[in-house]
C-alpha cells in the first residue's frame, strides 16, 4: 500500500489557509522596506535642498512617492481584507486577490526604488550616471523579481500537477485521499 505524504492530505481550506499565511509572510518582508522608503520620501520636500531640484527631478520624486504609496496600499490590502472578510468563507478568493496585490505591489516598489535612486544620483552628479544606474537597477529587478520566476513557470514539467489539478483527482476512484 502506497504511503500518502501528509502534504497530499491537505484539504482545500487548509491549503488556502497555508497559502494566505505564506503570502502574508512574503508581504512582511517587502512592507518594511516600502514603509521606510515611503516615510523617507514624505520628508524629502521639507529639506532645504529640495528647492534646488530641477523639474525633471521633481517628476522623478513624484513617481517615486506615488509608486511607494501604491506599493504600501497593495502590501497592506490582504491583511485588511482578511479582517473585513473574516469567517465569510472567501479565503481562496482572498488568496488569489492577495497574490495579484503582491505582484502589483512589487511592480510599484520596483518603480519607486528605481525612481528614487535615479533622483538621488541625478541630484548628486547631474549626469547620465543616474540613467545608467536606474537602468541597471530596473534590469536587475526585472530579472530577479519577474523574468526568472516566469522562466521557472514556463520550464515546469507538464507532468507535475498543479494543486487545482491534484484537488480534482482526489475524488476520482483509485486515488489516495
Amino acid at each position: 500500500m502506497e504511503q500518502v505524504p501528509d502534504s497530499d492530505r491537505e484539504t482545500g481550506k487548509e491549503r488556502a489557509d497555508r497559502n494566505f499565511t505564506e503570502l502574508l509572510q512574503g508581504a512582511r518582508v517587502a512592507v518594511t522596506g516600502v514603509q521606510v522608503l515611503f516615510a523617507f520620501l514624505l520628508t524629502v520636500p521639507f529639506s532645504q535642498e529640495f528647492v534646488k531640484l530641477r523639474e525633471f527631478d521633481r517628476w522623478l520624486f513624484y513617481v517615486a512617492l506615488v509608486s511607494a504609496a501604491i506599493a504600501s496600499i497593495c502590501y497592506i490590502a490582504p491583511a485588511n481584507q482578511h479582517r473585513m472578510l473574516f469567517r465569510q468563507g472567501l479565503k481562496e478568493k482572498l488568496v488569489r486577490r492577495s497574490n495579484y496585490y503582491g505582484i502589483i505591489g512589487a511592480l510599484a516598489l520596483a518603480l519607486s526604488m528605481t525612481a528614487a535612486t535615479m533622483l538621488v544620483v541625478d541630484f548628486l552628479f547631474h549626469s547620465t550616471l543616474a540613467l545608467v544606474t536606474a537602468g541597471g537597477l530596473a534590469l536587475l529587478v526585472a530579472w530577479a523579481w519577474f523574468a526568472q520566476p516566469a522562466l521557472n513557470r514556463l520550464s515546469r514539467p507538464d507532468d507535475v500537477p498543479t494543486p487545482e489539478q491534484e484537488e480534482g483527482r482526489r475524488g476520482e476512484p483509485g486515488t489516495a485521499d
